[in-house]
């Protein structure tokens, strides 16, 4: 994929941002990285869908060097370009505060998985992060976000491929994929599976149960496992 047609990606998969719901004004952003592994590439700073064009995506090296575009890259990049140094196998990223996810985000509580709609995508709760310190904040704030979601995956021994998401403490949800559009589909579904949930303990009074575990590791296996046989592919 040449650098044009990695910026058009790019573009077609922030559209999809406010198409399927996910965001208000210019509330969230989708990167996605080269072939090589080498460049990655964002939405601008500030700018909104409807005026955005594929020219205006920016391309970086992993450093956060610009190498294409003429516009600022989204304030969120350094937490995207840690995630993507960090966590093999992630080939695109998106970052947004749908309504739903994000309120499980500022509760500070794990979107849990009740159903099997989440054991499609989630190996698990979407786990959520500890709030960042001032220090952490004063330091350099979108790295350190970074850190943070990075350090949580090492410490609870979890696999960034087997739970494409997280939620940041009293921000939002970060999700990824293996591709850019992957990654969209996962923002997608992090948004229903919270609903979703929300719905669910209003029902039940209170707390749901918690999905089985022989029936949520099937759910995923099925579709993410070694022995994958959902779908056509």
């Amino acid at each position: 994929m040449t650098i044009d047609e990695l910026r058009t990606r790019v573009w077609e998969e922030n559209l999809r941002l406010p198409a399927e719901g996910l965001v208000a004004l210019t509330w969230g952003n989708v990167s996605a990285r080269s072939d090589d592994g080498d460049l990655v590439a964002i939405k601008p700073s500030g700018v909104a869908y409807p005026d955005m064009k594929p020219d205006d995506i920016v391309v970086l090296d992993l450093d956060g060097n610009v190498v294409a575009g003429e516009m600022r890259p989204s304030t969120d990049t350094p937490s995207h370009l840690a995630l993507y140094r960090a966590f093999d196998g992630v080939g695109g990223i998106v970052h947004v505060h749908s309504v739903h996810a994000t309120a499980f985000a500022q509760a500070r509580r794990p979107i849990p998985c009740l159903g099997t709609t989440h054991a499609d995508h989630f190996a698990g709760p979407v786990p959520v992060t500890r709030p960042l310190t001032a220090d952490e904040v004063a330091e350099d704030y979108e790295a350190n976000t970074g850190t943070v979601v990075i350090d949580h995956f090492r410490a609870e021994g979890l696999d960034p491929m087997h739970v494409p998401g997280v939620l940041l403490a009293g921000h939002g949800p970060f999700v990824w994929g293996k591709n850019a559009t992957k990654a969209v589909d996962n923002a997608v579904a992090i948004e229903q599976i919270a609903r979703m949930a929300i719905l669910s303990g209003t029902i039940a009074g209170g707390e749901a149960p918690d999905l089985e575990p022989w029936v949520l590791d099937p759910h995923f296996q099925r579709k993410h496992g070694p022995a994958a046989y959902y779908g056509q592919g």
